[in-house]
């Protein structure tokens, strides 16, 4: 049964609905570059590893009566840092986030089953629950929808010849190791940061797909970060209004919205533009 008009409007005006929007919207300002870095780096099973070593924070935050979702944050953040020598290659890196994603599961379940913590309790947390985002959610966020388009526009050409090419990005004077450090501790905090919102398995919603949209809109790293940002905050707003209309859920709602995105932007005709790799390759100092 759907809600009227004026039942959503009435909604709109409970504190924990308008948390629940303004955490949204920080999201997609942030959350869609990362899938930006995700795509560009090939790095898809980062989400499924990230996703596990939150399960092992959020374990030992029950374990030891700190707040699980931090534990979650830093479990993710140290993790990310840790990969970040292994992958001067991405075959690499994948390989990486393999053997973290295996670790993360086996040392999570370990301690739920040594220390007597309800497993139950602990895998709730990934589902998700966009309703009962608090002030500390909202500033993880918040530092998010700062940092990472700020570090994309500071650092905008090493980091499209980075997504580009680590090789010739090394090669152009990038700083490859410490660029590639801070990404991937920003992927890492972003997939456990919105965990909260949609669950880890629908993290997808907030990251991966708008990127996924951007790349077939944009024609440059700037473009495809734009655009990438506009699809978030467009999928995020109409996906959230639409479960309270409907009375849904908002993960599973957010999810199928951005899903619907993809597919639109799929089924148009394919614009003959030079690539954004293309205009990364252009960027290069010329040789003599």
């Amino acid at each position: 049964m759907t809600l009227a008009t004026a039942d959503v409007g009435a909604l709109l005006q409970l504190v924990p609905v308008q948390r629940a929007a303004f955490a949204l919207l920080l999201a997609a300002v942030g959350l869609p570059v990362i899938g930006v870095v995700i795509v560009g780096l090939d790095i898809m099973p980062v989400r499924f590893a990230m996703m596990h070593v939150a399960l092992l924070g959020i374990a030992v935050g029950l374990l030891t009566g700190l707040d699980p979702m931090l534990c979650a944050l830093v479990a993710c953040a140290l993790s990310g840092a840790g990969v970040a020598p292994l992958a001067r290659t991405p075959s690499g890196l994948a390989g990486a986030m393999g053997l973290l994603m295996s670790l993360a599961v086996a040392a999570a379940l370990l301690v739920l089953a040594v220390s007597g913590v309800n497993a139950s309790g602990a895998f709730a947390l990934l589902w998700g629950s966009v309703l009962s985002v608090g002030a500390p959610d909202l500033v993880v966020l918040g530092v998010l929808a700062v940092v990472v388009p700020g570090l994309f526009w500071w650092r905008r050409r090493d980091v499209a010849l980075l997504l580009h090419d680590r090789e010739l990005a090394q090669c152009s004077g990038v700083p490859v190791g410490p660029l590639t450090l801070v990404l991937l501790v920003l992927v890492a905090v972003s997939v456990a940061g919105a965990i909260k919102l949609t669950g880890a398995l629908l993290v997808d919603a907030l990251t991966l797909l708008p990127a996924l949209a951007a790349r077939r809109l944009g024609t440059s790293l700037t473009s495809i970060t734009v655009w990438a940002v506009a699809i978030g905050v467009t999928v995020n707003a109409t996906g959230f209004l639409l479960a309270l209309w409907l009375d849904w859920p908002p993960g599973p709602v957010l999810v199928l919205t951005a899903g619907a995105v993809v597919l639109a932007v799929h089924a148009l005709p394919e614009r003959r533009n030079r690539s954004w790799r293309a205009s990364a390759s252009a960027s290069l100092p010329s040789s003599h």
